[in-house]
């Protein structure tokens, strides 16, 4: 079956992690562009300010309290969406945290909390929205990652949790093109992005966290995720670093491993103490960090990519052609300029598998 979205202004979408970074960009041009919003945070008081700021402009929005790794805060989500709006056209499973600290000095109870947002939270809002969406079709939107596909040291639950997220969203969106179900399924994966992602993170390390460039604006993800939510799509990249590493990780895995553990630790510690009295929003949201799409970065933040440009248009054959070149090629510079660092390592064990 033929899977037909409707166009944004005609459409009723639910947005987890609504109230900063890339949940907050896409909800703000998702209502400009006439849609109508239910918006799910932690944050009340931050929910309530991003509806009155929706109201005086004119939008049509809904705030609802959820915690996403409640199974039944994700089914009442549902219901109050049904309830105000009647259906339900495009659900986006946006929020999500990060834990910063090798993977043996993380208490379990973190590793485990991460793993009931980032994971877990995608499951119940995957099956409520398809639930609600089988009959008059729409669209299911998961945020994976650039790490849905590779690791990194230092976020070993976070990309744990994202190459679970991709598992389970391939595997649904089989079973629903199978049954021939007009839903359709997309995971999108970002590369780094200028959200308040590491303030939001939960810090072991004894600096405070900072994302490795190139660093990209979140309006790139916004822009993904409302291509998704009009046009059936199965993944999109945002940034083209994303399809560089995942190429990277496919198709010279040891190379990508050395390059991880001579720059990725460096790469992901901020030059700051880590504070004393640091907040995080693993276990509760942080009020001081809400309302907020961008952190800012130390390094350049990229506000428009052409590999995303290109793969978001609707002609993908040729552009895709011209795209998966540009790939080989940065992927062959990649390998030349690493051969020296890399050189410099161990040599690789053999693989027994």
């Amino acid at each position: 079956m033929t899977t037909r979205l409707k166009r944004l202004s005609e459409q009723v979408m639910v947005i987890t992690g609504a109230t900063s970074g890339i949940g907050l960009t896409t909800a703000r041009k998702a209502a400009a562009r006439g849609a109508k919003l239910v918006l799910a945070a932690r944050d009340e008081a931050a929910l309530r300010r991003l509806e009155e700021e929706f109201r005086r402009q004119g939008f049509e929005a809904l705030g609802v309290p959820t915690d996403v790794g409640d199974r039944h805060a994700m089914e009442g989500l549902a219901q109050v969406a049904l309830a105000r709006f009647g259906r339900i056209d495009t659900w986006v499973n946006n929020a999500g945290v990060s834990i910063f600290g090798t993977n043996e000095e993380v208490a379990m109870e973190d590793h485990e909390r991460l793993f009931q947002t980032n994971f877990w939270g995608v499951v119940y809002g995957s099956l409520e929205a398809v639930k609600h969406m089988r009959k008059d079709g729409g669209a299911l939107i998961n945020l994976g990652s650039e790490l849905s596909d590779v690791s990194v040291p230092l976020q070993g639950m976070y990309a744990a949790s994202k190459h679970a997220v991709k598992g389970f969203t391939d595997s649904l969106r089989m079973e629903l093109e199978k049954e021939g179900a007009p839903v359709s399924v997309t995971l999108i994966k970002p590369a780094a992005i200028d959200t308040m992602f590491t303030v939001h993170a939960k810090n072991y390390m004894a600096r405070e966290p900072k994302l490795p460039p190139p660093v990209y604006a979140p309006d790139l993800a916004a822009d993904a995720i409302l291509r998704a939510a009009e046009h059936p799509e199965r993944d999109l990249f945002v940034g083209g670093a994303a399809k560089l590493t995942s190429f990277t990780g496919l198709n010279l895995p040891r190379l990508l491993d050395k390059y991880m553990e001579a720059l990725m630790f460096k790469l992901q510690r901020s030059e700051l103490p880590s504070a004393t009295n640091r907040r995080d929003a693993l276990h509760q949201a942080d009020p001081s960090q809400e309302l907020r799409e961008r952190l800012g970065s130390e390094h350049a933040v990229h506000e428009s990519c052409a590999y995303t440009r290109f793969s978001l248009r609707s002609h993908k054959p040729l552009t895709l052609a011209l795209l998966g070149g540009g790939a080989l090629l940065a992927a062959w510079q990649l390998a030349k300029h690493s051969q020296p660092a890399a050189a410099a390592l161990p040599a690789p064990a053999p693989s027994t598998h």
